[in-house]
């Protein structure tokens, strides 16, 4: 015979839990602010454009010939900028404490698809050292493709400015606490579900009907609170013993 759930039965389940899927919930989104607001660093983000285009004369004009071999070199360079023979000089300049490789992995070069621009995108746990290190990165690269290319078609677009207002690009505190008010329910409720399946208790004359499928002909319930009998003795009725000659009524 199969068994089947009705919604009543898993709104019952869910109400009898209610507490438990309200603590776990209530845990998770705690643990994710603690995290978020006072041990995770914050991350700050900068960038700087560089457009790729080829020297040209007064006479030559761009075709398509030539913006296509830009965004081929886009792919070369993105390379380059992110290799010791750039990120050496960097981190002399700056006189940072840090190889190139490990600076590189702060470091991510983008571009559009058929675009000659591209993104020098810099994290850092300081938002004013993610400015210097993209506007460094970038300077750098302008200076040392001539060198490694035999080119000069590099230009800074946009340098990366620090605000007044920096904020951090991570952690983000109300988007983690909303993450883990979401796992939250959801380990709850399915820890719930898990807890009253392996719940295989008889409580109620229902569950006997519902599971065995025989019907109840008695129920023995709890007797709590019994007074206990107490004795009582009254001296006007209090039985008087005879004494020697004496018969009961004289």
């Amino acid at each position: 015979m199969e068994e089947t759930i009705s919604l009543r039965e898993l709104f019952a389940v869910l109400r009898k839990r209610l507490w438990l899927i309200v603590l776990i919930t209530i845990i998770a989104a705690t643990v994710s602010g603690v995290i978020s607001f006072f041990v995770l660093t914050p991350v700050y983000e900068s960038k700087t454009q560089i457009l790729v285009n080829q020297a040209k004369n007064d006479q030559q004009l761009y075709n398509t010939q030539t913006v296509q071999t830009n965004v081929q070199l886009i792919n070369t360079y993105n390379d380059i900028i992110t290799s010791p023979a750039i990120l050496d000089k960097v981190v002399k300049e700056l006189k940072m404490d840090k190889s190139a490789q490990s600076l590189s992995g702060q470091i991510q070069v983008t571009s559009a698809q058929d675009s000659q621009v591209a993104q020098i995108v810099v994290q850092d746990t300081s938002a004013k050292r993610a400015a210097q290190i993209a506007n460094t990165t970038a300077s750098v690269f302008q200076k040392q493709v001539p060198k490694l290319m035999n080119v000069d078609n590099v230009k800074v677009l946009s340098k990366a400015t620090v605000g007044e207002s920096a904020s951090p690009i991570k952690p983000q505190p109300l988007l983690n606490v909303a993450i883990a008010v979401v796992v939250g329910l959801i380990i709850g409720i399915g820890l719930s579900f898990l807890l009253e399946y392996l719940d295989n208790t008889l409580k109620t004359e229902q569950d006997i009907e519902n599971i065995l499928d025989l019907p109840v002909i008695g129920v023995v319930t709890n007797i709590k609170d019994v007074p206990k009998p107490t004795n009582v003795s009254r001296p006007d009725v209090a039985a008087r013993v005879p004494q020697r000659g004496e018969t009961y009524g004289s």
